[in-house]
Parts: C-alpha cells; sequence; structure tokens
C-alpha cells in the first residue's frame, strides 16, 4: 500500500506547521512556544485527552479509536526541541533567531507526528488509544528521561511506543531499521591537566600540561585502536581544548573534553575506566597533577524484536518491502529515546530525507517531501497494530 491519500492532500498545511516551526526555534526545555502550537493544534483536531506539562514541557495528545478508550495503547514519539547553531540555509522560513536553528529536522517529526494526528482524529478507524508525544531536549537534555519519570508510560497506559527520525543520504520514499542496539551510548569526559608554568623559552623548568595534553589525546585513541576488539564499536573524540593566552607562556593548565559513544554496556564501562588510566598514567609519567570527570549521558537506543518487524512490516506497506533496509548499520548518534526503550517494548526507525546537508549542520533543512511518508507510517502503525 502506498501513502495514504489524505495524507498527500495534508503535505501543504503540514509543510505550513513545519516552517512555522523551523522560523520560531527553541532550545532543550524552553520550547514554550513550539509546545502552546502543538496543543493548540491537538486541541483542534479534537483529540480525546490533550496534556501539557508533562517533563516539564513535553504535550501528550490521546485520540480513542472508535471514539471510546478501549483496547491496546500504542506511543508515537516526535521531539521539539531546535540546536544552538547559526542557520546558513538562506530559506525564507529561516530561523528568527540568531545562534537558533532546526539542523536535526525536529521541526519535521513534530509537524508529521501533528498531521498524523489530525488524520487519526478524524477517521478513528482503530480499536485502542493512539497516544501522541511531543518530547522536548532531545539535544542533550534527556527530555526522554524527564517524561518517563514524570509517569508518561503509567499515566497514559502505554504498552508499546515507536519513534522516527529522518536521515540524510537516505533517499525520499526509504526507510531503514535494525533489531537490537540501533544508536550508541553517550558519555562526556572532561580532564583538566595541572602542570607547571613558566617561559615558553625554558621548557625544562617547567611541566608543559599541552606537550602532556597532546599524548593524552593520543592515547585516547590507542583505547580504540589497541584495547577494544576491532569487531566491538568504540569511538572517543576530544571536541574542546583549552590552553594558554600568549605565545611565550607555557600555561599552568590545560583542560579537554569530549564524548565516548558505544553500543556495548561492557565496552561502555571499560572504556571509562581505561580512559581514566590513561590520563592518570600519562601525568603521572610526566610529572603532572590529573583531574577527570566521566558524565553518564544516553544509553544505547536497543529496538526491541517484535515490535522491529512490525515497523518493517509498516514501512514496507508504505514504501514498499524493497524500500526498506532491516538490517541497516547501527550508528554512533546518539538518541534519548533510548530511555522510553528502556520502559516499553517498541522501535525506532529512520526514514529518507534526500541528498541534504547532514544533520547539525547549518545549512540542513528537513526535506518537505519525506512528510507524506512519515504521517503515513504514523497512522498505518495506530491502524495496524489496533485494527477496528
Amino acid at each position: 500500500m502506498p501513502i495514504i491519500n489524505r495524507m498527500a492532500e495534508l503535505q501543504d498545511e503540514i509543510t505550513g506547521w513545519r516552517r512555522d516551526i523551523h522560523a520560531s526555534p527553541e532550545l532543550m526545555y524552553d520550547v514554550h512556544e513550539t509546545a502552546a502550537l502543538v496543543s493548540e493544534k491537538l486541541k483542534q483536531f479534537g483529540c480525546d485527552e490533550v496534556v501539557a506539562k508533562v517533563g516539564r514541557t513535553g504535550v501528550v495528545g490521546v485520540i480513542y479509536g472508535n471514539g471510546r478508550k478501549s483496547g491496546k495503547v500504542i506511543g508515537m514519539r516526535a521531539d521539539m526541541d531546535a540546536l544552538p547553531i547559526n542557520e546558513a540555509t538562506g530559506k525564507p522560513y529561516a530561523s528568527k533567531t540568531p545562534g537558533k536553528m532546526h539542523a536535526c529536522g525536529h521541526d519535521g517529526h513534530t509537524a508529521m507526528l501533528l498531521g498524523a494526528a489530525k488524520y487519526l482524529a478524524e477517521t478513528r478507524n482503530f480499536d485502542g488509544s493512539a497516544v501522541m508525544i511531543f518530547q522536548p531536549a532531545e539535544e542533550g537534555g534527556a527530555g526522554g528521561k524527564a517524561m518517563v519519570d514524570d509517569g508518561l508510560m503509567e499515566r497514559f497506559g502505554i504498552e508499546e511506543v515507536y519513534g522516527l527520525h529522518n536521515y540524510p543520504s537516505l533517499p525520499v520514499g526509504e526507510f531503514a531499521i535494525k533489531s537490537g542496539p540501533i544508536m550508541a551510548a553517550t558519555d562526556d569526559f572532561f580532564v583538566t591537566i595541572k602542570g607547571r608554568g613558566g617561559h615558553s623559552a625554558m621548557p625544562h623548568l617547567g611541566v608543559d600540561p599541552v606537550v602532556i595534553a597532546a599524548q593524552v589525546i593520543n592515547g585516547f585513541q590507542a583505547i580504540v585502536s589497541r584495547n577494544v576488539t576491532p569487531l566491538g564499536s568504540l569511538v572517543i573524540s576530544t571536541t574542546v581544548l583549552k590552553a594558554g593566552t600568549a605565545t611565550n607562556v607555557i600555561p599552568n593548565t590545560v583542560e579537554l573534553s569530549g564524548t565516548i559513544r558505544t553500543l556495548d554496556p561492557e565496552i561502555r564501562e571499560f572504556a571509562a575506566k581505561r580512559l581514566r588510566e590513561v590520563c592518570e598514567g600519562i601525568c603521572s609519567a610526566n610529572g603532572a597533577e590529573v583531574q577527570v570527570k566521566i558524565e553518564s549521558g544516553y544509553p544505547v537506543t536497543v529496538n526491541h524484536a517484535d515490535q522491529t518487524e512490525t515497523a518493517v512490516k509498516i514501512a514496507g506497506m508504505i514504501a514498499g518491502e524493497k524500500n526498506v533496509d532491516s538490517d541497516i548499520e547501527a550508528t554512533m548518534g546518539g538518541e534519548d529515546f533510548s530511555f522510553m526503550l528502556m520502559e516499553r517494548p517498541g522501535a525506532f526507525i529512520f526514514m529518507g530525507n534526500g541528498d541534504t546537508a547532514s544533520l547539525h549542520h547549518p545549512e540542513y533543512d528537513f526535506n518537505d517531501e519525506a512528510i507524506p511518508y512519515g504521517t503515513s507510517y504514523w497512522a498505518k502503525l495506530a491502524e495496524t497494530l489496533m485494527p477496528a
């Protein structure tokens, strides 16, 4: 079955919502304007329940199939927040707020789930409850955990939960997914190396933390290449380095930080332990002191087998079986939908965004031609899992 005809009819309207959201990006939990728009739309559509301030600024809309509260309860989640990036698309609907933009397509995710809510509220051709979850703070704020901690699953009786994300480079009209780990755990490290500063022309009289930091950074890469099986998945990226104020001064301290990405709990634990050991060993050998702080981030996003099979089936209905990759390689990007999948069985699927700039790039834009595929996926998910 191709995309739903009604979704094709709604595409221009949904595109309008998407572009309005795109022009007014909001960060983390500060998504008040977006959440208000979502709440207003859900009420206009005739949702049976609209609940705001779930997980601080999340919104939940509930639609009863056949006009009554009965049967299965399925959760469908979209994220609402933007990123702290200056937009460079030059589009007429580009961000009106310097330093903020929808560079990950959450504007498209929100608009598509709204489109599905409108359709499902019109048709109600299912027996159960469709719970539409609009989440804040996916980009580093753990909004998914906040909604779970606020009783999302219990309050609305959710039995299974599903998520969707656009995927640049995957053609529009195609889907990709895999059972098991599909996105990485995300942990951050913060290292402060304290040496003994002095004149840059007399380095032998001091302890140069810059040279030591270089050894530490290289040591991190040896963890990846020499301490973990090549068949495992580990990324350690040092992304911030702060040191010095002048060319003729060796500084006292260097600060460096970055991220650790893993798909396996044992490798995750080992990498954190080994990173500390590398920092302490290299710094001790060079006469420096070191402080290491590791902050645990999002867990591995793990798709459940039965629900992945369901997602593959639904995507095949929309795009055709040949346009669904059911064994995509896992990505080392992180996703806080992982917290929801830890609470309930479900699946997270990627949807093609076409040949666009990559996610988190200043020239990225969500592809509005993908809208009918995403909205149709959500609608058919409800109608298939909760047949009337």
